[in-house]
């Protein structure tokens, strides 16, 4: 009896450890092989675990890549807030600011990073149990737009920040694409759009 209960205690402790790698594991097959790759069997080999656990960390496919979508807004959220409040500590120039989005579309795209993103995205696109955690994303990367834009002294960021948002996306998957990295377009575009909202 003891030993049953020493087991389970053991189970519990580790059950966030576990259910973070499933996540990350779900993530990594996402970036490399897209939701075709999502088996349950091929998640529990790349996350180091039974099926058997899987099964009991993850109920649903749904709840796999709406968990798996939030923990990468949450870290990217996270990084992307360190981002500002370094441009804000050296009061950004609109040409600074253009230049850190350019470094932050550059960054490598293997493992699980803006492909998997992209994935889940597109998953929500056909599941509505997906949808609220999508939104929940784009409303995170547009508080930190208009977080940036205001910096800057940008009239009504909020107005502005989804436009923002989807230009840096849609440079984001252009780059994905197309493997083309042309940082001066970057750069432009977002300089163009900067200029235009400091203006109005």
């Amino acid at each position: 009896m003891a030993t049953t209960s020493n087991a389970a205690a053991t189970d519990r402790r580790r059950a966030p450890a576990t259910r973070e790698a499933i996540l990350r594991a779900t993530l990594t097959l996402l970036a490399e092989e897209g939701t075709g790759a999502l088996s349950n069997r091929r998640i529990a080999a790349e996350a180091g675990i039974s099926l058997g656990s899987l099964t009991y960390h993850v109920p649903s496919q749904a709840v796999l890549l709406r968990e798996s979508l939030l923990l990468y807004v949450n870290e990217e959220v996270e990084r992307l807030e360190a981002i500002a409040a370094a441009l804000r500590a050296r009061n950004p120039s609109p040409a600074e600011v253009a230049a850190e989005v350019e470094g932050m579309l550059a960054r490598p795209t293997g493992g699980p990073g803006p492909l998997a993103e992209l994935e889940l995205h597109l998953q929500a696109a056909r599941d509505p149990e997906l949808q609220d955690a999508s939104r929940r994303c784009f409303a995170a990367y547009d508080a930190f737009a208009a977080d940036a834009l205001r910096s800057l002294g940008v009239p009504d960021p909020e107005r502005h920040a989804g436009a923002v948002v989807a230009l840096i996306v849609g440079l984001g998957l252009r780059r994905l694409g197309t493997a083309a990295a042309d940082s001066a377009a970057v750069t432009d575009a977002l300089l163009t759009y900067l200029r235009g909202a400091l203006a109005g």
